[in-house]
C-alpha cells in the first residue's frame, strides 16, 4: 500500500479567496463592537489601530485587499502589542461570520475533523509558508472556530 489510510483528511483554503466563505476575504460582513464590517479582513485590518479615522477608513474600503493595502501604508501607526494581540481579533472575526452567515457556518462545519490549512506561501504566521513550515494560524483558528460552532450545536 503506498498511501496509509491513517493520513488524515486535509482542506486547503487560502484566506483571500473571495468566494470562499471560509476566507478572510470573502464578503460576509458583521456586527462587531457596535460597528459593521464587510469582512473579517476589514476588521483584522483596522483593528490594528487605535485611531479612530483610519479605521473607519479601512472599514469603508471596497474591497478587502485596498483594507489590506491601508493597512500596509500606515504599518508606523499599527498599536503597540498587535503581535499579541492579532489572533484574538482573528478569532473573534471568524467566529461572529459564522455565526451572522449559517452558510458561512456550515461550511466550516462540513470540513469534519480535516485539518485545515492557509495555502500562502509567504505569510509564514497566517499560513503554511512556501515550504510547509508556516505556523498556519489562520487554519488553525478555523479549527478553534469548528470547535466552539460544534460546542454550541452540540448543547441545542
Amino acid at each position: 500500500m503506498l498511501f496509509s489510510s491513517t493520513e488524515p483528511e486535509v482542506v486547503y483554503v487560502s484566506r483571500s479567496d473571495v468566494t470562499n466563505p471560509l476566507a478572510a476575504w470573502s464578503q460576509h460582513g458583521f456586527e462587531l463592537d457596535g460597528t459593521q464590517w464587510p469582512s473579517v479582513e476589514h476588521y483584522y485590518q483596522g483593528m490594528k489601530f487605535e485611531n479612530p479615522d483610519l479605521r473607519d477608513a479601512i472599514r469603508a474600503a471596497p474591497h478587502p485587499k485596498e483594507a489590506r493595502d491601508m493597512a500596509r501604508k500606515n504599518k508606523r501607526q499599527v498599536r503597540k502589542h498587535w503581535k499579541s494581540l492579532r489572533r484574538t481579533h482573528m478569532i473573534r472575526a471568524v467566529y461572529l461570520k459564522c455565526r451572522t452567515h449559517p452558510e458561512a457556518g456550515e461550511t466550516l462545519l462540513a470540513t469534519g475533523s480535516a485539518k485545515i490549512v492557509e495555502t500562502s506561501q509567504y505569510d509564514y504566521f497566517w499560513g503554511c509558508g512556501r515550504d510547509g513550515r508556516g505556523e498556519n494560524n489562520y487554519g488553525r483558528v478555523l479549527m478553534d472556530v469548528r470547535g466552539k460552532l460544534r460546542e454550541l450545536s452540540e448543547a441545542d
